[in-house]
């Protein structure tokens, strides 16, 4: 029997018998896990209200073995908020929304238990303050969060150069099956043509450059948006189901 501390991002809770959840968090050190939390539905409860999804903890576990994640879920014996980011989230329908397919985005990436995801981890706090915050608009945060994932995860789309050749650009194609932009000689079935200052948008949101990000026109943020997804859906292999509820400028 060990006890375990982690910090972690709550993505979401499942109902168990009648008072219980199931929590799964985006942890630190120990990636995705997965822990029965007890008692926490019960109106008194005040352990329960800091582990509702965007919150951000500090973590307490009981194992039964020597490792956290074992043949059974651990206990989640002790919370302590660092972060209350779901205040600044819920309560705005862009935000709840981005930031809902944002918890999916992380959940999706780091779908083996107790494998240390720490770049992910990171990006996912940090995208949820920027959001809770609303320094920028919700579905400019949500989209570059997506980018960051893909990139951390191995799946960096090029916006400049080539994404076959190395050709340098700008080049005019894009292609989610090649991995982003790709010159004319190496142009594949599939291909679009998009605008480039919705490849500008991309490349922006992708390197952090929000001045450019934020003085984007509607219209490109738009044409971006769909990029994104397609891009997404290509290497999940399949859509995240709370993208079909984010708005669109």
């Amino acid at each position: 029997m060990s006890l375990f501390r982690d910090d972690g991002i709550v993505l979401r809770t499942q109902k168990l018998g009648e008072a219980d959840r199931i929590i799964t968090l985006l942890t630190r050190g120990h990636g995705r896990v997965r822990a029965v939390a007890r008692g926490v539905r019960r109106t008194k409860s005040k352990f329960g209200a800091r582990l509702e999804p965007f919150s951000h903890v500090d973590v307490q576990f009981f194992a039964r073995g020597s490792e956290l994640i074992g043949r059974g879920l651990p206990l989640c014996t002790q919370s302590e908020t660092i972060a209350a980011y779901g205040g600044g989230i819920v309560t705005d329908y862009a935000r709840y929304t981005a930031g809902t397919a944002m918890l999916e985005t992380a959940e999706r990436f780091t779908d083996h238990e107790g494998e240390p995801a720490v770049q992910q981890y990171l990006l996912l706090v940090g995208g949820l303050r920027t959001l809770a915050r609303g320094e920028h608009a919700p579905h400019l945060v949500l989209d570059a969060f997506l980018l960051r994932s893909l990139a951390v995860n191995g799946y960096a789309p090029s916006f400049v150069n080539c994404a076959k050749c190395g050709m340098p650009g700008p080049n005019r194609f894009f292609s989610v099956a090649a991995g982003g932009v790709v010159c004319a000689d190496c142009r594949v079935p599939g291909s679009v043509v998009p605008s480039a200052e919705a490849i500008g948008l991309l490349g922006a949101l992708l390197t952090g450059d929000w001045a450019t990000a934020d003085a984007c026109e509607a219209r490109h943020v738009r044409e971006g948006s769909g990029l994104v997804s397609a891009y997404l859906h290509w290497h999940l292999e399949r859509g995240l189901r709370s993208l079909r509820y984010v708005e669109k400028t």
